[in-house]
């Protein structure tokens, strides 16, 4: 166990580096020159040249590369480059604890969800409920993001028409705009139409992978073998069925967090929520910040391999033949 955790830390660190030096040449080779946009068009070549002296532009790539790399591993993650300049790591931490808290709502709501709904079908395969369930869920996976978060803006949020019982229901806000120092019992009203649409987004993927796992291990000898020893069935699917059929599960849910955390561009923009998603596009991607670009991008696969990483673990976990192994 301590060879498979230290291979993997070995991973993460190369994994790591890799990322890095593609995210800087990509964030190099982008069409445009970054003090020109800074400037404007009508900027001299004298000034554009010295704000590329300013920047660190003018040095060879690899002193840039050495330059940034260092910064970052130090926590000096530099400012933005739009005005005003605000301090890259306070900025994005705070948009990635947005995100993070999220993250952990939609999570908190999809995965039990997805688990009940895909155990029921699997245990009902070819009847109503098994239908019934699979049905509903691609119904709902198939509307785009921003038609899930719209219509429920119109309906729980806001009211709809000229439905007296919609009209009612104005629950949450329409608007999941937040202070920058709101805790999480204040911003929580906020979350929760987001983290329905974005459970909305993951419930129907999950549901059919929890139902074909279930259904797989239902075939197998060791359930038929357990049900004639008289143990009982419920104890059966719950201890045994469950967490075999759970463990490509993890994966669907480690990989689904990189998603959650900078991925909801379009749930964060109709929902005006402030997160890592929307920073990347509306401030990173639109002003070419690339510093703020490579501290984005950097910060969100270094998330993606920790659930991956956590996601090992699990499989340890959940599987005695995956520990031997």
């Amino acid at each position: 166990m301590t060879r498979f955790i230290l291979r993997r830390l070995v991973f993460f660190v190369l994994t790591l580096f890799i990322t890095s030096v593609l995210v800087f040449a990509l964030t190099r080779i982008l069409p445009g020159d970054v003090a020109r946009v800074l400037l404007g068009r009508e900027a001299s070549p004298e000034a554009v040249q010295a704000k590329r002296e300013e920047l660190g532009l003018d040095k060879p790539l690899a002193v840039q590369y050495v330059n940034w790399a260092g910064d970052f591993i130090t926590g000096d993650w530099g400012t933005t480059y739009s005005t005003p300049r605000e301090d890259i790591r306070d900025l994005v931490i705070q948009r990635a604890s947005n995100s993070a808290r999220l993250a952990a709502l939609t999570l908190l709501i999809a995965v039990p969800l997805s688990i009940t709904l895909g155990v029921i079908a699997g245990l009902s395969e070819g009847r109503f409920a098994d239908g019934a369930i699979s049905i509903l869920t691609l119904s709902v996976v198939s509307l785009p993001e921003f038609v899930t978060g719209l219509f429920l803006i119109n309906t729980v949020a806001l009211g709809w028409g000229d439905n007296p019982i919609a009209d009612r229901l104005g629950w949450f806000p329409a608007s999941s705009a937040i202070r920058a120092d709101a805790s999480f019992s204040e911003a929580l009203p906020a979350m929760w139409l987001p983290a329905v649409a974005a459970t909305l987004v993951l419930l129907a993927y999950i549901v059919r992978l929890v139902r074909a796992g279930v259904i797989e291990e239902l075939k197998k000898g060791y359930v038929r073998t357990a049900v004639l020893k008289g143990l009982p069935y419920r104890v059966v699917v719950v201890k045994h069925v469950l967490r075999n059929a759970l463990i490509p599960t993890v994966t669907v849910i480690a990989t689904s967090t990189g998603w959650l955390i900078s991925g909801m561009v379009v749930i964060e923009s109709v929902f005006s929520y402030p997160g890592l998603g929307r920073l990347l596009i509306n401030n990173a991607i639109d002003n070419r910040d690339l510093p703020l670009i490579q501290a984005i991008v950097m910060l969100t696969v270094a998330v993606i391999l920790i659930a991956n990483f956590t996601a090992d673990l699990l499989y340890a976990l959940l599987n005695p033949r995956i520990r031997l192994e």
